[in-house]
């Protein structure tokens, strides 16, 4: 990360995509996090919708077009990187279907794959991505129809579970 940090949170875009049983991760390339396995996404842009926005980051990260299902979840990602810096992202998460093309790495990942949910474990996920997974797992049995607030903030400050608000699920 540079040392010109934004003095304000940054709104993000990510996606859990289905393709039948499976859901695209995406090991990132660059900082914050480089070298770990996400969820695709990256920053919304100017004048774009959330779902416009998570259908560009999927493209440009994995090579594969999405159709967006919904809104799943708003995680708050607050945390240091690497040199020590805070950084503040609010991830607005969409629930996804696979379309068209084969997953390839691009852009700010530097690998991709299709996970079965049963095997996620050597992906090392954060909570916030386990989070964002289990509500994906639940919509898909039991749709809720309403998107869940998540919080994170381990680096920042002392979170517990008395720190989220009403409606809010702690990771």
């Amino acid at each position: 990360m540079t040392a010109s940090l934004p003095s304000k949170p940054v709104v993000g875009v990510g996606a859990l995509v289905w393709k039948g049983d499976r859901i695209l991760l995406v090991r990132r390339g660059h900082p914050p996090r480089a070298g770990s396995w996400s969820l695709p996404g990256g920053r919304q842009e100017w004048g774009e919708t959330v779902a416009e926005g998570a259908a560009r980051e999927v493209l440009e990260e994995t090579g594969i077009r999405i159709r967006v299902i919904d809104v799943l979840a708003v995680v708050d990602l607050i945390d240091r990187d690497e040199t020590g810096q805070a950084y503040h992202f609010t991830v607005i998460d969409v629930l996804a279907e696979w379309t068209d093309g084969d997953a390839v790495a691009g852009d700010d990942a530097d690998a991709v794959a299709w996970v079965d949910t049963a095997d996620l474990a050597p992906y090392r996920l954060t909570a916030a991505v386990l989070g964002v997974i289990a509500l994906a797992l639940e919509r898909r049995h039991a749709p809720t129809g309403k998107p869940a607030l998540l919080c994170h903030a381990p680096a920042v400050r002392q979170t517990d579970e008395k720190s989220c608000h009403v409606g809010q699920r702690f990771v």
